[in-house]
């Protein structure tokens, strides 16, 4: 079976890659491992939660992605509260400020999963997907690439798209190298019912123990990410539900007064991975294939997106050049993307040593930092554009 463009990984940002493609004029193929998600019948929350810039909303609405979304399970970020771990620095962003609407809106993983794969259904003329279905073998050579499938099927493409995650197996197979290292933190996740109004503001607490976010979901739910220690990680997951109530709360300053769990929490651990090349002859990666970088920032899946706009606009703007996987037209690519992915991932886990340090100096000289910047305009609003983007 011939293609000219074969996505493997169907999450949300190789999925959206695989819509943004459907009018190019290209045959698409989409391999997903997982059967597609679907949303439960009860009002359940997700504790896997994103914080989806205005820029990446534009990118989803041009997909008709957004539209499949529950607008009532989406909540608008107006204004971000960051604290230091002194308990007086602290750094404040607007919308208003910003002229935005919003900062970011709040949504969960498996609504944005379900909207991106109904709209992906629908295009079953334009996007062959093979799901749930394994690759079991790539073999690449000079004008294509010829992909294996566990029912033994042969995929030939003249480009391969690795999406398959921050343990990417395609990006294995291409053997790119990488640079590493554990975080030794796990991310530890839950929502919670608030006894105060959240006000639609994003609050995060850097902590000489981690990093603390309550994110605020529809009516006076709130999403907690606990950036924690891998044994302080493991013992939050293990206290009964009241004592980790009371931990949240004194953690987060009783910023939202008492908190009552309605999740139960889970954690996922956090690692930071630079790829060394996103493009290889016949050979492209997105999304946390391309990248891991601390949550932070919840700039992950922004980051993924802004990979997946860039990349298709490549691609359909390629011009005269008909081969979509010839390197130089994929060297545009790496090329738009390598400064914001370099500058997330170095800002992110530069932020993450600072303040994971128990130095006297260092703890006086962040959070100085911190109350400097919140006077500063100019700085402030170069920080906020690159997130909204």
């Amino acid at each position: 079976m011939k293609f000219d463009v074969v996505i493997i990984g169907g999450g949300i940002v190789g999925a959206s890659l695989a819509i943004a493609l459907k009018d190019s004029g290209l045959k698409i193929a989409l391999v997903e491992s997982r059967l597609p998600p679907s949303l439960p019948d009860d009002k359940s929350w997700d504790s896997r939660i994103y914080a989806i810039s205005p820029g990446s909303v534009s990118f989803l609405e041009s997909l008709n992605v957004w539209t499949e979304i529950n607008r009532n399970r989406v909540s608008q970020v107006y204004e971000m509260a960051i604290f230091g771990d002194d308990n007086s620095a602290r750094l404040d962003f607007s919308a208003y400020d910003a002229g935005m609407t919003e900062l970011a809106l709040i949504v969960e993983n498996r609504q944005l999963q379900a909207a991106t794969w109904n709209v992906l259904k629908r295009q079953e003329t334009k996007v062959k997907v093979f799901c749930p279905m394994q690759c079991t073998s790539i073999e690449w050579n000079e004008s294509n690439a010829n992909i294996r499938l566990s029912n033994d099927k042969l995929l030939q493409t003249t480009l391969i798209i690795g999406a398959d995650g921050v343990n990417s197996w395609v990006r294995k197979q291409a053997e790119i190298e990488i640079s590493q290292h554990s975080y030794q933190q796990s991310g530890v996740v839950a929502n919670f019912g608030a006894e105060l109004s959240h006000q639609n503001t994003a609050r995060q607490w850097f902590r000489r123990d981690g990093m603390l976010a309550l994110l605020p979901l529809p009516n006076k739910l709130v999403s907690m990410v606990w950036s924690a220690n891998e044994e302080q990680a493991s013992t939050l997951l293990s206290l009964p539900e009241l004592d980790l109530c009371r931990q949240a709360e004194e953690a987060s300053c009783h910023a939202l007064g008492k908190l009552q769990l309605i999740t139960q929490p889970a954690a996922f651990p956090l690692n930071f991975v630079r790829v060394k090349n996103l493009v290889a002859p016949r050979l492209a990666l997105i999304g946390d294939a391309a990248h891991g970088i601390h949550p932070l920032a919840g700039q992950g899946v922004n980051l993924g997106l802004r990979d997946a706009r860039e990349l298709a606009s490549t691609i359909i703007e390629r011009g005269p050049q008909s081969d979509c996987g010839d390197y130089i037209l994929l060297r545009r690519y790496e090329r738009a993307r390598k400064e914001d992915i370099l500058t997330m991932g170095y800002t992110t886990d530069s932020l993450q040593k600072l303040f994971n340090n128990e130095n006297p100096t260092l703890a006086r000289l962040r959070n100085l930092g911190l109350g400097i910047t919140n006077q500063l305009p100019l700085i402030k609003k170069h920080l906020i554009q690159h997130a909204l983007s």
